[in-house]
């Protein structure tokens, strides 16, 4: 904890050093990438994943210079991206000529974009878990010369006594099923199934060692052990199912698993071709609690200081930058630098003001910046036009997010 302290209290000297060095003003919210704490953690993902390629979780970045930095990581390829237009968008880029969208897609906008563009077609993947997704598909084509790639998306979930556990994703789950699937886009014309894929969230994404939580901890950690030997259990029934069933008909191309808290497990697993991962390059505050790694927080966004209603807080302008799932405090971004700040209970993070408590509250001044951390990835950056790199105590450059490009994915 006092090593924490200490490097929180450097992280804000370093911040604070880059802000007065700029020659522009920077307009709040200031958001930041420690470029070191993120290189770290990129090797970092790359040395759990045991020589299996890593996919860039565009979803968690958002920033295009971010997901090229990722991938011009050894170790590190292709992307999966979060919806059909930002990997559209992402191959007319010439970001990469591997995209794996993670989501089925009913953008009938995109998916003409799709079927009417032979290169796009032959490096972007479709996620599918149904036949209905194919018919959308066909529903925008006139013609079928255009091969759709197709993957196809399959429920990791824990089933334990009835009750299932992790998202609520795909309905594929029975070998069987999927083998039912498989067929039917090898039978249709227009469509290539190159790949699977199997997100086991309940594992990647579930803190399992927080504090104060012991007992709930060890119960997490128990859920996720069951989670790996079934699911182990299951691809290879799955794969098995899937070589028996097609044999010569189709070779997979890729079978997609993990995220930034299951790298390793999912690439220990011999059915497994590739891993993803993204939060685990920025650190969020939702990925500090993980007893099988600890990334490095490298994404901070900054508020000022406007008002000072008592001598033992400080009220910052905004700050209400919450992040998506099921509502509760985990959800809040956590005031990291200077440390010992503490949102209040009544208030929490607001969209206009979030007044702070804490011993360093009584020290800042009128116009003093507070740094935050986001509780998830890249929703960060929905939140402003520019990231500034950090490196040492200086920016080395400012780039734009998806939303400084003007893109709404």
């Amino acid at each position: 904890m006092a090593h924490e302290f200490v490097e929180r209290n450097r992280l804000w000297a370093r911040l604070g050093a880059a802000v007065r060095d700029t020659s522009v003003p920077l307009t709040p919210p200031i958001c930041v990438v420690d470029l070191d704490a993120f290189d770290a953690n990129a090797a970092d993902l790359v040395r759990r994943a045991a020589g299996k390629p890593v996919r860039v979780a565009s979803k968690s970045l958002r920033v295009p210079a971010l997901v090229r930095r990722a991938l011009a990581t050894p170790g590190f390829a292709g992307v999966l991206a979060y919806s059909l237009a930002e990997a559209l968008w992402l191959h007319e880029e010439g970001v990469t000529e591997d995209l794996l969208v993670a989501y089925p897609s009913v953008d009938r906008t995109a998916l003409r974009a799709l079927v009417t563009s032979p290169s796009a077609a032959a490096a972007i993947t479709v996620m599918v878990d149904s036949l209905a997704q194919l018919d959308v598909v066909d529903s925008v084509r006139h013609s079928k010369a255009v091969p759709v790639r197709v993957a196809l998306d399959i429920d990791a979930g824990l089933r334990l006594g009835g009750q299932h556990v992790g998202p609520k994703r795909s309905p594929l789950y029975d070998p069987g099923d999927v083998v039912a699937l498989a067929r039917e886009v090898l039978r249709r014309p227009g469509f290539r199934l190159v790949g699977v894929m199997t997100y086991e969230g309940q594992v990647a994404g579930v803190p399992d060692e927080v504090p104060h939580q012991r007992a709930r901890s060890a119960v997490v950690r128990r859920m996720k052990r069951a989670s790996l030997a079934q699911l182990g259990v299951r691809r290879r029934e799955i794969a098995d199912a899937l070589h028996t069933a097609l044999r010569d008909a189709v070779t997979l191309e890729l079978w997609n698993a993990g995220g930034s808290g299951s790298v390793a497990e999912a690439a220990a697993d011999p059915v497994v071709t590739e891993v993803s991962a993204g939060s685990g390059l920025l650190g969020p505050a939702l990925f500090d609690h993980y007893q099988s790694f600890q990334p490095q927080p490298a994404a901070f966004f900054a508020v000022p200081v406007t008002r000072r209603p008592s001598p033992e807080i400080a009220t910052v302008h905004g700050g209400g930058l919450v992040a998506s799932g099921a509502a509760g405090a985990d959800r809040l971004p956590v005031p990291w630098a200077p440390p010992g700040l503490h949102l209040t209970s009544l208030e929490g993070a607001g969209e206009v003001q979030t007044p702070l408590t804490g011993h360093p509250a009584a020290l800042l001044r009128v116009g003093d910046l507070v740094w935050f951390r986001h509780a998830k990835s890249g929703e960060l950056f929905e939140h402003a036009n520019q990231v500034h790199l950090l490196r040492g105590s200086a920016f080395e450059e400012s780039v734009a997010t998806y939303r400084g490009l003007g893109h709404v994915f």
